[in-house]
């Protein structure tokens, strides 16, 4: 089945942004720099070996080549940067540049009577077939993405359907796109450009490009996609009318995270993005070069993902299982160990020859809040909740360590160095205690309130506690229970009084879980039933009935007399109505999410201090958007947006105002927070129709404040992007904001002081 999704998610490396004339000319720096640059080793070509294979580690394999359906991933995209037309190009600070292997020009020639964009294609520019790329690929890929044949399984069609015709121009090389409606993103379409093999027909649409292509046009083209071995080869363009590709083959290769390391040691990638834990056993591993055989001692727990499993399923079993239970999982313990141990030195051998590049990938990490229903439908509970964040010293809590900028994300819709950017984080305020408090007061919430509610019952419509990881998270640190739910500030035995210091510890911090590449899943999702079971406080009326004073029944025998309801107060916590402010806050438990859940401690004991409780449960990765995140089944949830140089196109969806379906249900669109405007809406609609490129950006950063104002999503950090790679691969690594250039890459030539050694070693890795 086929949604509609926002355009980024599956193009991250092609994503552009309008810009007043081609190739980068523009209005000034007006945005600053980029948070953080490429880290790629930088090399000139002519000190790149020519030849070799570079073998880089990728998710998975994709489900289809085909970037503008549904399935569409990660993979897709990168593939489809090396062998297709990509006529606009992120440049290092997330801002688009026009790609002269594919374009000589591309600029708006009429605004009046109707805007009219001239593309100038580079006249040696064709498919790998030997045919011109010109005005049938544009005719064939506008009439699959116009939205108006319903045969064709697309999964967008944003800014397509305000294309009204297009036509060859004075020459072939020329193709003229006539709007039906101004639009201001128009440099987004048409990257990337499929033949019109592919888009020409529904049949080749939906099918015929899933497992392969029938022509390209990029400095490579599709190789053997081998399901078995998890490998996508892209081998050499011999028809590339470009700066031919270094490589003669890159090969994309399936390797999950958290086998990453053991990859790498193995000699089965060169160069893969590495989780915090990835990154710092490649660091000990440096470290570790001059220490004599076997002296490193024990893997840390971390190391081994089996082992640390294990571990996890150890301490479940010691706390919930039978004597069978714990003498299975302590002898599948140790045996994971003893595995562990015993490749450990080798694997550490052989991570010596790595290197960790370091820089902010293009998304962000935000605090959604969900305003449907609950406490944070009140818009002054949300502004509270956000005013009680110290966003620095989360921005600080996982990118400090890693030795990258530490700055909190000021938009929603733009990142520093995109023309779009402006901190607008002032619309809200920064962190206030004591505003946080007055607003949560000024919402009826009260310290030492009266609690009602039966001991134990749940703040949200679920009756039980859920955790979705069907095995206990070997993550489960200081704050977290080994069920993967914890409530901070309510369980713990003192009225929600805050926590002794050790109790508060926070587990250690390691990169952020890769869910940008999840979220490019995650489509159009209609929440159904968000109003779940209303809520049925105890009666508060009156001291609560002594069980000897009940009244029984007639006759010497009477039933056994209820419980009596002890009388309780919310402590230093808030109450209202009879019950606590405890907001569900969900978490995913996978591998290489721990900083996501070290990160929610401490927002958890930020709310603590102004009397908010919060409910943390851990659920798969698998569950987490599609049961919790779009079903709207939680109060906080941590996740993370890719950033895009388009924001009138594709952030509207993002928070758009939600509307009731025809069934009942309510059309989110990707507003997962379930909060939005009427003028938010109209803000984003006057600025995709805005040609003037300034004023239509700061229509969107009004319509940013807007977002900052109704408190429904807080951008946190920029998310870090760890990649290890051998020293000796050029141009490649952490690329930050921008795509990568494919021909560029490869291996350096050795020095000529290097020796022979160093000479053999780069002609092994080639």
């Amino acid at each position: 089945m086929s949604r509609r999704r926002r355009r980024p998610l599956a193009l991250l490396t092609s994503g552009v942004l309008a810009l007043p004339l081609l190739a980068g000319c523009g209005s000034g720096d007006d945005a600053g720099p980029a948070a953080a640059g490429p880290d790629i080793a930088p090399t000139a070509r002519e000190k790149v070996a020519d030849g070799g294979v570079l073998r880089w580690a990728v998710d998975s394999l994709p489900d289809t080549l085909n970037a503008f359906q549904a399935d569409a991933d990660a993979t897709t995209a990168r593939i489809a940067g090396a062998v297709l037309p990509q006529l606009f190009t992120m440049d290092a600070k997330g801002r688009p540049v026009a790609n002269p292997d594919f374009l000589e020009k591309a600029q708006i020639v009429e605004r009046e009577p109707k805007q009219v964009v001239l593309y100038k294609l580079n006249q040696q520019a064709v498919w790998s077939d030997g045919r011109e790329i010109g005005a049938a690929d544009f005719v064939s890929q506008w009439r699959a993405l116009s939205g108006k044949d319903s045969a064709y399984w697309t999964a967008r069609n944003a800014g397509y359907e305000r294309i009204e015709k297009i036509e060859k121009g004075k020459t072939d090389l020329e193709v003229r796109v006539t709007f039906l409606k101004p639009y201001t993103d128009w440099r987004s379409l048409f990257s990337p450009l499929y033949p019109k093999q592919v888009t020409g027909t529904p049949d080749a649409f939906n099918e015929g490009a899933r497992g392969t292509l029938k022509a390209t046009a990029g400095p490579f083209v599709l190789g053997a996609v081998d399901k078995k071995t998890g490998t996508a080869a892209l081998t050499r363009n011999p028809r590339w009318w470009g700066r031919p590709a270094k490589l003669d083959t890159l090969v994309l290769t399936a390797v999950p995270r958290a086998e990453r390391p053991a990859a790498l040691a193995a000699g089965k990638v060169d160069m893969a993005e590495v989780d915090r834990a990835g990154a710092d056993r490649i660091e000990r591993a440096r470290k570790e070069a001059g220490t004599p055989a076997g002296a490193a001692g024990a893997p840390p727990p971390e190391a081994d993902p089996a082992a640390a499993a294990a571990a996890a399923t150890l301490s479940w079993a010691a706390a919930h299982g039978t004597d069978e239970a714990k003498a299975a999982a302590e002898e599948e313990l140790r045996a994971k160990a003893q595995e562990a141990a015993a490749r450990y030195p080798a694997e550490q051998a052989a991570l010596r020859n790595f290197t960790v590049r370091k820089s902010l990938e293009p998304a962000y990490t935000q605090l959604a809040l969900n305003g449907a229903s609950g406490p944070l439908a009140d818009e002054r509970v949300r502004r509270a909740v956000a005013r009680a964040l110290d966003r620095k010293e989360l921005a600080e809590l996982v990118l400090k360590p890693l030795g990258l900028p530490a700055r909190p994300v000021g938009s929603h819709v733009a990142l520093a160095g995109q023309r779009a950017y402006a901190d607008n984080s002032d619309a809200l305020g920064g962190q206030d205690t004591k505003a946080a408090q007055a607003l949560l007061a000024d919402a009826g919430w009260r310290r030492g309130g009266r609690i009602t509610e039966p001991a134990g019952a749940k703040a949200g419509p679920e009756a039980e506690p859920q955790d979705d990881g069907k095995t206990p998270s070997a993550a489960s640190g200081p704050g977290t229970g080994n069920d993967g739910l914890y409530i901070v500030g309510q369980d713990d035995g003192r009225n929600g009084e805050a926590r002794g210091a050790g109790g508060d510890q926070p587990s250690p911090v390691l990169a952020p879980a890769p869910f940008a590449a999840q979220q490019k899943a995650v489509l159009l999702a209609q929440a159904a039933a968000l109003s779940a079971a209303a809520r049925n406080p105890a009666d508060a009326k009156g001291a609560p009935q002594r069980a000897d004073e009940a009244d029984g029944a007639d006759g010497d025998a009477s039933p056994a007399p209820a419980p009596a309801q002890q009388t309780r107060t919310s402590g230093s916590m808030l109450a209202k109505d009879g019950r606590m402010l405890t907001l569900r806050f969900v978490v995913p438990s996978g591998p290489g999410s721990e900083a996501l859940r070290t990160v929610g401690e401490r927002i958890s004991q930020m709310l603590r201090r102004v009397g908010v409780n919060t409910e943390m449960t851990k659920v798969s990765d698998e569950s987490f958007f599609k049961d919790h995140i779009a079903s709207g089944e939680y109060d906080l949830a941590l996740y993370s947006w890719p950033a895009t140089a388009y924001p009138a196109t594709d952030a509207r969806p993002i928070f758009a105002k939600p509307e009731p379906a025809a069934d009942g249900s309510l059309l989110v669109e990707q507003n997962y927070t379930r909060v939005g405007t009427d003028h938010i809406d109209q803000l984003f609609d006057q600025a995709v129709g805005e040609l003037d490129e300034e004023a239509s950006r700061e229509l969107i950063r009004k319509a940013d404040a807007r977002i900052w104002a109704a408190a429904g999503s807080i951008p946190l950090f920029q998310r870090p992007q760890l990649v290890a790679v051998k020293p000796n691969v050029a141009n490649a690594g952490a690329f930050g904001m921008a795509a990568p250039r494919y021909q560029d890459i490869g291996w350096k030539k050795p020095a000529k002081a290097a020796g022979k050694g160093s000479g053999a070693a780069n002609e092994k890795n080639r």
